[in-house]
This record gives C-alpha cells, structure tokens and sequence, in this order.
C-alpha cells in the first residue's frame, strides 16, 4: 500500500505542477530503495543460505586476493565439511583458525561448517567475532545440524532415535564419529575436525584417511567419493559393533577394524588398498597425540619448514591442549602456525 504522502504528491501531480512530477519520481525511487535494502520485499523462503554472515570485521587485510569473492566457490569440487555437534555456538579461535585455513587452501570449495546449537528458523548467526571473520571468505556457509535429516536413508538413522541416547558417557564423540561418516557417505567430499590446521589443498588425497600411530587409523581428516563401499562398511560396523562405554571404540578403533578386513591385515600400514588409502602419519598428523606439548615449543623457521614438508594439515589435539596457555606472539610451533595458515585469526588472537 503506498504511504499517504505519496497519496498526496498524487494529487499535487494531477493538478498539473510540473516540478511537483519531478519530486513525486524522486521520492518514489528513495522509497523503492529503501525497501529493496532492507528485504522487505523479499521472500524469506528464497533468501538462499539458512545463515546470513555480516561483516563486522574489515576483510581488506583477510581475503587472499586468489579468493574470487564475486564469483564465488565453483561447484565442480569436492565441499569441505566441519560438525559441531555440541549446543556451542561461540567458536574458539582454534576452531575459526581451522576454517580460516581451511577457507584458503580451498578457494575453489564451499567450506560448510554444521553447527547442532543453531535454529533452523533464524536467518542470521549469533553476534560473535569468529562469524564476522569467517564472513569474509566467499566460500564459507555456516549452517545448522539436522541430526535427524542426516541420518536418514542410512544405517545410524535407527540407531539415532533410540531412547536415552543422549545420556551415554561419550555421547558427543561419539555423535561426531557418526556424523562423519554419515556425511562422507551421503555427500562425499572432505570432512576434518574444528582442531585441524590446514597447511595445502586436501582435493587430491581422495579416499583416503590417516595413520596417528602404529596401531591405529583416526578419523579427524576424512576424504571420500558420495556413496563409497568403505563408508558404508564403517557405518554398519557402527551399528552392528556399537559400544558406547569405551572411549574411542566408534572412532578410531572402528576405522582401523574396518580397514583391517578390507585390507585383509593384521597391523596397520601406510597403504593403499581396493582403492582406499592410508596416509603416512606426517600426511596429517605430524604431531603424535603423546607429542602435543611440542606444539607449545619454540621451534626454527629451518626447523618448521623440515617439519612440515610432507604435511597438509596439523591435527592439535585440542581434548589434550585446550587448557594450555599459548603466547602470541611467540616462536611456538603453533602460534607459526597460526601466523602462517590462519592470519586473519592470529590477528585477532594478538588484539586481543
């Protein structure tokens, strides 16, 4: 309905004063403007994304210039997942710092970042840094976790809708093992855990996962092609092997038995088998779990750049290191690292 001062530079018109024309045309432009901004006349229901992501942080100094912001991530490559599957919505600067990098390395990839604490029916994020930050990167979406739509169509949907689930002592891992491997089946592409930093574009390690020790597979980098056998494989297993009491056992250890009978082995190696593959430990996980503390220690730049020669990604163990104090700036390994691979974060880790 056209508000009542156009009504009335209506009237003015029609009686025939020619500047008043003039005016009327003008203020029904500014009007139309002002409406096209501010989306009113827009349909929710067509706005795209779930989440809308503002820019409160200047992106001048944060998007490398390769980041193509007007037209976007091509769709051709395989999209970069991340899950929370907690109600947290205020992300650390670990896990900006994972996405940032990931983010970079990436350019031509949607970076999607799954988040269970955001409501589907809202339309922008909580007011947080992290998410002004993340905004300037044109191929980040965050978006929010539908547990139940996920599931569906797969092995773990029943698995899910069990009574008193939610009450199991590791219940939030094990939820992330699910997840991820959900996800890889159903949309393929690479999945990496919120305490990962990205050192090289993972588009070429496809199906394949990674060796953390002589024992065993870890399931913090996955990367596999949509409906994969050995995908399906470890959601079965999950199911039919199900052990909520023991730490680890629908992760890493259900990885490694799954990888054990398609490869037909006994120990785990560095391989690859029926098309899948085992990634050396220096691939993604440089820094053994029971090394953590050297992420906190002064390393050489000759040093680093030795350590990091074979590697794409830098797992920080975040459960072991949370609670260790970081100086920024400093020479440790992983405040380089964030210096290097996360800039845009370590600039806001040092303001801070």
């Amino acid at each position: 309905r056209m508000p009542s001062c156009l009504l009335k530079l209506t009237r003015v018109v029609l009686s025939h004063k020619p500047w008043a024309l003039f005016i009327l045309i003008f203020v029904f432009v500014s009007f139309a403007y002002h409406k096209l901004y501010w989306g009113i006349w827009e349909d929710p229901r067509s706005r795209g994304p779930p989440y809308s992501l503002s820019a409160e942080i200047s992106c001048a100094h944060s998007v490398p210039s390769s980041l193509n912001i007007a037209g976007g991530p091509t769709p051709s490559t395989a999209n970069v997942f991340f899950v929370e599957t907690s109600e947290q919505t205020t992300p650390s600067y670990l896990f900006s710092c994972s996405v940032e990098s990931a983010a970079r390395a990436h350019p031509a990839s949607r970076v999607v970042v799954l988040m269970k604490g955001l409501a589907k029916e809202n339309v922008s994020l909580p007011k947080h840094w992290a998410f002004s930050l993340l905004s300037c990167f044109p191929n980040v979406e965050i978006r929010p976790l539908d547990l139940t739509e996920l599931f569906s169509g797969t092995p773990l949907a029943q698995w899910y809708l069990q009574p008193q689930r939610h009450r199991e002592p590791h219940f939030f891992p094990v939820l992330s093992d699910a997840c991820r491997i959900a996800l890889m089946w159903k949309f393929g592409g690479i999945y990496l855990d919120t305490d990962f930093i990205v050192l090289k574009n993972l588009q070429n390690l496809t199906n394949s996962l990674g060796i953390q020790d002589e024992k065993e597979l870890n399931g913090a980098f996955l990367s596999f092609n949509p409906k994969h056998e050995f995908m399906e494989l470890c959601m079965q297993d999950f199911v039919l092997n199900y052990n909520a009491w023991v730490w680890g056992h629908q992760g890493p250890a259900l990885l490694t038995r799954v990888f054990k009978k398609w490869c037909s082995l006994r120990t785990i190696k560095s391989m690859s088998c029926k098309g899948v593959s085992a990634l050396a430990p220096e691939v993604v996980y440089p820094i053994p779990w029971q090394d953590w503390k050297k992420l906190f220690e002064a390393i050489s730049a000759l040093e680093l750049h030795s350590l990091l020669k074979n590697t794409y990604a830098v797992h920080v163990w975040n459960k072991l290191s949370h609670e260790t104090k970081l100086e920024i700036p400093s020479q440790a390994l992983l405040a380089q690292l964030y210096s290097q691979f996360c800039p845009a974060t370590y600039a806001k880790m040092k303001q801070d």
